[in-house]
């Protein structure tokens, strides 16, 4: 799948995107061994893109980990508040790695990281469809028509959710326990999803992505994924 150069560079942890631009503008960019122009469009996965004569991500190790992420942290790598990101918590590890994908600062839970920019774009791109779980703590007792309405597709502003799954964990009148899987990556969706069904999302914990789970990793810690994991979220991306 073609992209703009810029976006696959910065998707590839190079930089931000308009920093990206200004590097495609220095002429400092080639594909397949053609000086790149802004705008031009690339296949990761097929073209030689080199950056100061460099493979785009270097030859570093490739390194595949999963981040708990604690309360008040960002993923975004560079964020013009100056507040606390998730590469502040794996500043040990000596090759550059990234997030891949959101989670929102008042959102908890599993974040994969890696310098594999493939895999990385695969993982986040929607069109891959790869499930996120998480677990959801609401204000109330969400009812089963409120289920259904998850289940089926929640009109938001931006378009009508797909399907999501839901498993009701334990509820009460005072709060309401569940996993809610979807594939879409919109920006806050489960919160606004939940808006939408007349609940307040109390606390959101990321659990799972594809094959990978957050288990009992505590928060603020990360570890390496094992050859298996690794094996496993190739073949989801790959099927």
């Amino acid at each position: 799948m073609e992209e703009r150069l810029q976006k696959v560079m910065a998707h590839a942890g190079v930089d931000s995107r308009r920093a990206c631009e200004e590097i495609i503008r220095e002429g400092r960019v080639t594909v397949n061994g053609e000086v790149a122009h802004l705008g031009l469009k690339v296949n990761p996965q097929e073209d030689i893109i080199l950056i100061d004569g460099k493979p785009l991500g270097g030859t570093e190790q490739k390194r595949y980990l999963i981040l708990n992420k604690p309360f008040g942290f960002i993923t975004t790598v560079n964020d013009q508040f100056g507040r606390k990101d998730v590469l502040d918590l794996v500043s040990d590890i000596p090759e550059r790695i990234y997030p891949v994908g959101r989670l929102d600062f008042d959102s908890e839970g599993l974040v994969f990281l890696t310098n594999d920019g493939s895999l990385a774009h695969k993982v986040m791109h929607p069109s891959f469809e790869i499930p996120k779980t998480y677990s959801v703590v609401l204000e109330g007792k969400i009812t089963m028509d409120s289920v259904y309405r998850l289940r089926t597709g929640i009109i938001l502003e931006d378009g009508r959710t797909a399907p999501a799954k839901v498993k009701l964990l334990e509820t009460s009148n005072s709060e309401s326990r569940f996993h809610l899987t979807i594939h879409e990556g919109r920006n806050r969706q489960v919160r606004r999803m939940c808006s939408k069904i007349g609940h307040e999302v109390k606390r959101l914990i990321r659990v799972g992505i594809g094959p990978l789970e957050l288990g009992n990793l505590p928060s603020g810690k990360y570890r390496n994924l094992t050859k298996e994991e690794i094996r496993l979220l190739k073949q989801a991306v790959d099927s």
